[in-house]
């Protein structure tokens, strides 16, 4: 996360945070002060998937008849290197040997303006990889052309909030795996979405059709 090294321009803050979740799990997160800063916004713009977008990824989940996988990337920010050049005086936390030296910080820490739009970019990339691309009418929305195993032609989709992940797809494992391969995803959190950016999420069949799928 930081590399040792002698520098004298770009000095910022650095705080550790730490924080009770509603779960009641305790999480410890370095962040860097980015109001010291002056990234330009080219570099920090970063974007999400509007609500509807999602509503409509259900939608499409319940009509082509397919699975939805949800996961949550561990420490996402922190898979990009920082597109700042900043650097921040280590304290005591990190070791008497270590207190008072000058740490360049490599990684988009969470707090630097840009590191949002390094996640981002990070992220575009590895999907990319996968040959998944953006929708015109929604670039947080990543489709790729594939056929069911009753030979029918449909779109797999991945939509992403920051870190929040949902593959739609016949079987969507196969994109899940592929993205444990280059991130940490949270115990846990890989499975059937139940709730997602706050609203319970359920699927549901109606008794008088049971081949009809709801979410």
């Amino acid at each position: 996360m930081v590399k040792l090294f002698l520098l004298v321009q770009n000095r910022l803050h650095a705080i550790w945070c730490l924080t009770s979740k509603l779960d009641f799990i305790h999480k410890a997160q370095f962040v860097a002060g980015g109001y010291m800063t002056e990234a330009p916004k080219s570099i920090t713009y970063s974007s999400v998937f509007a609500r509807d977008s999602i509503h409509l990824a259900f939608l499409l989940a319940a009509s082509n008849d397919v699975d939805i996988l949800a996961a949550d990337i561990g420490n996402a920010y922190l898979n990009a290197d920082t597109r700042e050049k900043v650097h921040t005086t280590l304290g005591l936390e990190f070791g008497q040997n270590f207190q008072g030296r000058t740490a360049v910080i490599c990684k988009a820490l969470y707090g630097l303006k840009s590191s949002g739009a390094a996640w981002r970019a990070h992220l575009a990339s590895t999907l990319h990889d996968l040959q998944y691309h953006f929708s015109l009418a929604d670039p947080d929305i990543w489709l790729r052309p594939n056929v069911k195993q009753n030979g029918d032609l449909y779109y797999e989709y991945v939509a992403v909030y920051v870190d929040d992940t949902l593959v739609i797809a016949e079987k969507p494992k196969q994109t899940m795996d592929c993205l444990a391969k280059s991130y940490g995803l949270k115990e846990g959190s890989v499975g059937k979405p139940t709730q997602y950016l706050g609203a319970q999420i359920l699927e549901h069949r109606f008794l008088e059709e049971p081949q009809v799928l709801a979410w």
